[in-house]
Parts: C-alpha cells; structure tokens; sequence
C-alpha cells in the first residue's frame, strides 16, 4: 500500500467523520456520559477513520477491479444461464461483504438472527441484480421498471401488514442499506462492463439505476421473511465491548469475504488468467479489504452504539421537546460522514454540466436527511405509523420521473445508500432505539426502526428536485445564448 495513498484518503475520512463526531463528543460531556462510554467513542472514531481508510483502497484494489472484466466476460459467452448464475453470485456475496448491513444487522440481533437477516438481505440483492442486469441487455425502460417494481412491492407489503405489521420498517430499513460503499461502485462497474460488451453507446447512462433496482431485492425478500417470524422488542446492545466486536468481526469478516476470494479463483482459473503478480496484488487487496472492514465495524458498533443509545434516552427522558431538533441535527451533519456522498456529489456536478455544484448538493442532500430524521423521531414520539410518510413519499419520487431529467432520476434512486451507510445505521438507529425505550408506550420494533427507511428515501426526492433546477437552469442559458446571438446578428446588419 502506498502511504501517499493512504494519508490521502485518511485525510478525507478525518475530514468527513470529524465534525459530526465533534458534536457528538460536546453533546456527551455536558449530558454527563460516562467516561468510559466516551473513551470508546473516541476509540471508535480512530477505527472508523482508519478501517474506512483501509477499506476503500483494498476494495477498489481487488472487488471493484474485476467487476468490469466479469461483466465484459458473461456477456460474451452468450449463455442465460451462466449469465444468471453469475448475477446472482456477485449480488449475493458482495451485500455479504458490505459493512453497513452488518451494523445493521447487529442492530437487529434481538428481532431476527444476524446471518439470518444477511443472508435473506443478499437472496434479495442476487435476484434484482438479475434483474437489473437483464434492464440493461434487453433495454428496458427504467421508469416502468420501477414504477412496476415498486408497485409490486406495496402490494406484498400491504399483504404481509395484515399479518406481520412489525416487519414493514425493518424490512424497508434493509433496502436502504445494502447499497454501501460496497456494493454501489461494484455493481456499477459490473452494469458499465456488460454495457461495453453489448457494444451499446449509452453505456454510461445504462450503469445509473442499477443500484436503484437492486434495492427493491431486500425489501421484498425481509417482508417474505416477516410472514416466518414472531419479532420481540430490540434493546440497544451497551454490554459488548470494543475487543468483543473485534473479534467477532475478525471471524464474521473472513466469513464475508472468503467466498468471494474463492469466487475470483474460479474465474482466474477458467477466463480472466492474469499475471501472477497481479493476482499477488489483488490477493494483498482482500486482505486490506479484509482488515479494513473488521477494523470499521468495531469502531462503529463499538464506539458508536452505546452513546447513541445513551443519548436518546437522555433527551427523550430529561428534554424530550428538544429530541428532534438535536435528531435533525445530527441529520443534517452525519450525511458528510458516508464514503459514498462526497462521489455522488461530484457525479451529479458532472452530470448537470456545473448547473448543481457540489456545495448546493451537499446543502440538499443534508436538508434531505435531516427532515427524514425529523419524521423518523417524530414516530417515535407520537407513535404514526410509517405508512402515512413511506407510502406517499415513494409517490412524490415515482410521479417526479415523469418531469425530472432521466439521469437525475437514475442517481436519485441510486443513492439512497449513499446517505444511509453504516454512520446512520450505527448512531441514529440507536439514538432512536434508546429515545423509543425511554418513552412510555413507545414500541422501539415498530417506532424505532424505519428510520433508514426514510433516510434513503430523502434523496429519491431532493435529487430528482435538483434535476428539474438544473433543467430549467440550463434552458434558461439555451435562450440567453440564442437572445444574445440574434442582438448581435441585428448588430451586424445595422
């Protein structure tokens, strides 16, 4: 590993952790947290500064890598059935991998088994990456894939409500985190491989959506998994420690990442046969991978669990009028803390030609997700159930595809991930669980959870609202541009 590359990108973790950990910090000593909670918060954002560092160049080293040359490799071979299998393999292993479901997951230990949860999370991502691959061989329109989907999917949720009301937030909540600083540039880079194979010159613009689509996968595949089990209330886990999490992840990491090793040997073996010292450096880059994610799941469970809880309870018991407004705060600053925002922001810069700049982004993106949390701990609160903000804010996101530029569309409903990563999983759902336990009356399975539900779908709305500007704004110059020339032709002539 290079030590430029790795101060560089230490550097932009610091930069995107440090502010919203520094409000955490000033927050918890005058509450009166105890020190010991706060020596492993301070801990924790070491690890989380440094893992995320690790993490991001090994992924990119070794996943990422060769997402494009698989892509490129089944569409050659022109088999639907290796085709199939191979999707399906790489969205089941990669959500495996990814950091944020875990935390998730740890969250939601007391309500369904951990594996458990991740492996039905990733049956869901295998099967609408099949899906969403098959969009891209077959041109199928995006809009009527998601109006289509999105349509089936409040039809089973409306069914299994009947039944297993309990299970709606937590399996809405598992769409919002499968697509994390994992998945998104692997699943891109697969979506832009098969494009180019295809031959297709809209390759770049095929690879938007994909993200979007898969998706859909957990949330459908949790609400199956609603109809088998009995949840109980969940209660913030304060009892494990920092060394406890590291060594539960040292195994549960090997056990993410093996398969997918085991997978790139496979297809070394029979298509991609690199040189031996690029296999050498793609190994060293899983095993970066490797450390990275163990060293960024203990130091967000670990340092991060335990004084979210600590202070919703606080609020929630001792200033319960203030719960919101400290929530939507820390909305509002936890979004510059995901990996993932800081290239969509730049992707969106891009894509608009300047009209929408990163600073306007980040400003809409963070106002986004702090009136999610907002609505979230308002919930928790006064007890309204989730329907009455999911079902019409994926109507508001649905009917804007009919006016907001396509491209802006495609990122909107791919970046639901991108604001709803492990930071959100890992602080504001517990914030939430320990405000929901403080509350008389209050039931954390069905108050609580939602939360990132309605996280990833603030950006489906602002983003798509940002596309419209950026049109008009754009319009605009066309007919500045064109006034401006006809004054001059009127000027030549005279």
């Amino acid at each position: 590993m290079k030590f430029a590359l790795l101060y560089d990108k230490i550097k932009e973790s610091a930069v995107a952790i440090l502010p919203v950990s520094a409000i955490i910090l000033i927050i918890s000593l005058s509450i009166g947290v105890d020190t010991d909670d706060i020596l492993h918060f301070a801990i924790g954002v070491v690890l989380l500064i440094l893992g995320l560092a690790i993490f991001q160049i090994g992924a990119f080293a070794s996943m990422v890598s060769i997402a494009e040359d698989i892509g490129i490799y089944i569409t050659k071979r022109k088999k639907l059935g290796l085709f199939i299998l191979i999707a399906f393999l790489v969205g089941f292993m990669i959500t495996i991998a990814e950091p944020a479901l875990w935390v998730l997951g740890d969250q939601f230990k007391a309500v369904i088994p951990q594996n458990v949860l991740i492996f039905t999370v990733a049956i869901g991502v295998g099967f609408f990456v099949i899906l969403a691959l098959f969009r891209i061989l077959f041109q199928v329109p995006l809009r009527a894939l998601f109006i289509g989907s999105y349509g089936v999917l409040f039809i089973i949720a409306i069914a299994v409500s009947m039944s297993s009301p309990d299970f709606i937030p937590i399996a809405f909540d598992s769409g919002g985190v499968t697509t994390g600083p994992m998945a998104v540039p692997f699943i891109m880079a697969l979506g832009f491989g098969i494009s180019h194979a295809r031959g297709d010159r809209a390759s770049e613009l095929d690879a938007f959506g994909l993200i979007g689509i898969a998706s859909i996968g957990p949330i459908l595949s949790v609400l199956i998994l609603g109809l088998f089990y009995q949840p109980s209330a969940p209660m913030v886990d304060t009892s494990s420690t920092l060394l406890d999490y590291f060594l539960s992840n040292l195994i549960q990491m090997a056990i993410a990442i093996l398969p997918f090793i085991l997978f790139f040997v496979v297809f070394q073996l029979v298509a991609f046969k690199l040189s031996k010292n690029r296999v050498i450096k793609i190994f060293v880059a899983f095993f970066y991978t490797y450390i990275g994610l163990v060293l960024f799941l203990t130091g967000a469970n670990g340092g991060l669990v335990n004084i979210g809880g600590y202070i919703g309870a606080y609020f929630a018991e001792n200033l319960v009028m203030f719960l919101i407004p400290i929530g939507m705060v820390f909305g509002f600053m936890v979004v510059s803390a995901e990996p993932s925002v800081v290239a969509l922001n730049h992707q969106v810069e891009e894509v608009s030609a300047g009209a929408i700049s990163r600073k306007l982004m980040m400003i809409a993106l963070s106002s986004g997700v702090a009136l999610a949390i907002g609505f979230a701990l308002l919930r928790v609160v006064t007890g309204i159930s989730i329907w009455w903000i999911i079902l019409p804010g994926y109507v508001i996101a649905l009917s804007l595809t009919f006016v907001s530029p396509p491209i802006f569309s495609y990122i909107a409903f791919d970046s639901g991930g991108a604001v709803s990563g492990a930071m959100t999983s890992a602080f504001l759902m517990p914030l939430a669980l320990g405000a929901s336990s403080a509350i008389e009356g209050s039931n954390p399975l069905t108050d609580a959870f939602g939360l990132v539900a309605l996280v990833a779908l603030a950006p489906l709305i602002t983003i798509q609202i940002l596309g419209i500007i950026a049109k008009r704004k754009t319009a605009h110059r066309v007919v500045v541009s064109v006034e401006d020339e006809i004054i001059d032709l009127k000027g030549a002539r005279s």
